[in-house]
């Protein structure tokens, strides 16, 4: 059902590239234009959206002599969790924050940034590397890269769209596009790309979080993570496109309550609450 719902809300994605081209161009070119433009923008997508993620962070690949506490963790949780084991960046900064990228678990990516390297104690390190496992193996990372990169560029689009507008760059005869569509894109469509970015994402949070519980058996160390995490971006917010933002472990920068209903991840609070409910379970099975 999951994987349905995936593909539908993916398609509405492709279908809003299409709804920018036929607002621009208008009539039937402005279609074929638009299912070209989302064709290429998927096949794109596909091939290269873990490279656009890593670059749009400055994400730099480290060995396991930079980084030997870093791999060994990655390599110990890859090898229980029958995966081969993913490529490793690190992003600079201070902001603390990972995301896994990759189309498949044969051609995937881990990056964190330095910020949580140094901020989060191994348990919970290791608590946030399995969560970006979880991901690679259930192959979200294909999913939220492909609807990054088709949101940011309906976003882009958009903007563009805003810019002619405001400079006066076009005009409404009787075979151009309408100024009031153009309107009505530009404000709509990105809305309409976080909306269903929103979709694609929360689910998929929860059940990265279940199974990176159930990989290391430390539900309450992942929990710790988040509530930490969570009180440095309000410090330090991460920079960086808000196309790509839905990879994170957590939210780049911090959502009040009605941005919040947009956000592309559940609360800290409800991923926690799950997580030391698990916990909770665990022990009630075993008579603890």
């Amino acid at each position: 059902m999951n994987q349905v719902k995936t593909v539908a809300l993916l398609g509405a994605l492709s279908g809003l590239l299409i709804t920018i081209s036929y607002s621009v161009l208008g009539g039937t070119f402005g279609v074929i234009a638009g299912i070209g433009l989302a064709a290429m923008t998927n096949l794109g997508a596909w091939y290269y959206s873990d490279r656009i993620a890593l670059a749009a962070y400055q994400a730099q690949p480290v060995s396991g002599h930079q980084a030997p506490g870093l791999h060994r963790i990655v390599e110990r949780l890859a090898h229980r969790a029958e995966i081969p084991k993913p490529a490793v960046y690190v992003i600079p900064g201070a902001a603390a924050n990972a995301f896994a990228t990759g189309r498949d678990p044969n051609h995937a990516a881990i990056a964190v940034t330095e910020g949580i390297v140094n901020l989060l104690p191994a348990d919970e390190l290791e608590g946030v590397i399995a969560h970006e496992l979880n991901h690679i193996m259930n192959r979200d990372t294909l999913t939220q890269a492909v609807a990054a990169t088709i949101a940011g560029a309906i976003s882009f689009l958009a903007q563009l769209l805003s810019y002619a507008l405001w400079f006066g760059g076009v005009s409404r005869d009787d075979n151009g596009p309408n100024p009031l569509a153009l309107l009505g894109t530009v404000i709509l469509a990105p809305i309409a790309a976080t909306v269903l970015q929103l979709g694609i994402s929360r689910t998929r949070e929860f059940a990265a979080d279940a199974g990176a519980a159930r990989l290391t058996g430390n539900p309450q160390a992942l929990a710790r993570a988040l509530k930490r995490l969570e009180a440095n971006a309000r410090r330090v917010p991460m920079a960086g496109n808000p196309a790509f933002e839905p990879l994170m472990i957590v939210n780049a920068v911090p959502k009040q309550f009605l941005a919040g209903l947009f956000s592309t991840h559940p609360s800290t609070e409800q991923r926690v609450q799950r997580l030391l409910g698990m916990e909770v379970a665990t022990n009630q099975a075993y008579g603890l």
